[in-house]
């Protein structure tokens, strides 16, 4: 028997499960929202910091905008506050279903994952989202100003933002799933040059503008990040497992949320 417990063996178990996201959900929610309250306020001096670094001056071309902007980004810095207890939550959950993963190794992802996701965060806030705009601002002329939007300058920076967070976990998600044995490193070696396609059409829909430099700017460190996670799945083994039968006390006694 898999020690998977939602193999077909365990059909009761799946709605146990289903049950333990739901409620991961809700209370993901409820801690976002709260500090979305805090990050409301926060939402002005964080436009303003744009503005200084950028220079842009920002319009609203409705009365309701200005207020969306500030709601759009207290909503996103809600949501990066409360990615830490997001992400522990998560992998509660897939510790409870793949019982071999240690408490000790839960934490060792979760960690990776949060610091991962802050320093894609942060790399495009400090490094290339300042770079991607002033690219796009040398396009002005005398003759032509640029009139920005700030509810859409906001969302701009906050799929940016987002976008190079979630990509910066690439090397995490390639460790762990040639940890669990689903990926084979040498496969994906040998198939580098589809990987390069791959990355080129994810940068493409990723990037919130179609022009190669913001494209290349996310797809330079995803390549980047592929190499290092092809060496990660090197150094991480496959890990192996004894096949063994899960009773529910043992589900019982493997729950960390």
């Amino acid at each position: 028997m898999s020690n998977c417990l939602l193999s077909g063996e365990n059909p009761n178990r799946v709605m146990m499960f289903l049950e333990a996201l739901r409620s991961l959900m809700i209370r993901a929610g409820l801690i976002a929202l709260s500090f979305a309250v805090a990050g409301f306020f926060l939402a002005g001096s964080v436009i303003q910091y744009l503005h200084r670094t950028t220079g842009i001056t920002l319009v609203a071309f409705s009365l309701p905008e200005a207020f969306l902007a500030y709601l759009t980004l207290a909503l996103s810095i809600g949501v990066i506050c409360s990615l830490p207890y997001i992400l522990y939550e998560t992998f509660s959950v897939l510790a409870r279903i793949y019982l071999f993963v240690s408490i000790r190794e839960m934490l060792v992802f979760w960690l990776a994952s949060v610091l991962l996701f802050y320093a894609g965060a942060f790399f495009s806030f400090l490094v290339t989202l300042p770079y991607g705009i002033e690219f796009l601002l040398s396009y002005e002329t005398e003759t032509l100003q640029a009139l920005i939007s700030v509810k859409k300058f906001v969302s701009f920076c906050v799929i940016f933002v987002f976008g190079f967070g979630l990509i910066f976990e690439l090397p995490l998600v390639m460790i762990l799933l040639g940890w669990i044995g689903l990926v084979d490193a040498g496969l994906l070696g040998r198939y580098r040059r589809y990987a390069v396609l791959a990355i080129s059409i994810v940068s493409a829909v990723l990037t919130p503008t179609p022009d190669l430099f913001n494209m290349m700017l996310m797809a330079v460190p995803l390549y980047l990040l592929f190499e290092i996670g092809l060496i990660g799945m090197r150094v991480f083994k496959k890990k192996q497992t004894t096949d063994v039968a899960v009773s529910p006390a043992q589900l019982g006694e493997t729950n960390f949320i």
